[in-house]
C-alpha cells in the first residue's frame, strides 16, 4: 500500500509516517518509480510506535525496543531482555518527572493560596 492508505488505516499523517521513516522505526519498501510500498505489517507497527510514544518513550528509544516488541491480541509484548531493561530505565526517568512536576505544582499552589481574595477574585474574572 502507497503511504496515503497507511495514513487513512493508521490516522497518522504522511508527513508523521515519513518522519517515522528518516527515525529508522519504518522500512518500507522503494518501487522503481520512487513510491514508498508499506505491508500489511506496517500497520501494526505504527500501531506500536504510537502506543510507545504515548508511553512517553523517545523515537530514538522506539528504535532500539521496537525489534524486541511482539503483539499479542493488539497488546504490545516485550520479547527481549534488554527491552526490560531499556523500558526499566523509561518507567525510572518518568517516575522521576512525575516527582518533580508534583513538586512544582504544589509549590504553584502554595504561592496561590497566598494572594489576597480581592487579588484572587481579579484573576479569575480577568480569565473568565
Amino acid at each position: 500500500m502507497r503511504i496515503g492508505e497507511l495514513s487513512r488505516r493508521t490516522g497518522v499523517s504522511d508527513r508523521l509516517l515519513r518522519y517515522y521513516e528518516e527515525q529508522g522505526l519504518l522500512h518500507p519498501e522503494r518501487r522503481p518509480s520512487g513510491y514508498r510500498e508499506y505491508s500489511e505489517a506496517d500497520v501494526t507497527t505504527v500501531a506500536h510506535i504510537r502506543n510507545l510514544l504515548a508511553a512517553g518513550l523517545s523515537t530514538t528509544t522506539i528504535a532500539d525496543v521496537l525489534p524486541c516488541m511482539g503483539s499479542q491480541g493488539g497488546q504490545l509484548i516485550a520479547d527481549c531482555p534488554e527491552l526490560l531493561l531499556d523500558l526499566f530505565r523509561e518507567r525510572e526517568r518518568l517516575t522521576s518527572s512525575i516527582t518533580e512536576l508534583s513538586t512544582a505544582l504544589q509549590t504553584l499552589e502554595s504561592v496561590i493560596a497566598t494572594a489576597p481574595p480581592d487579588v484572587s477574585r481579579a484573576a479569575l474574572a480577568a480569565v473568565s
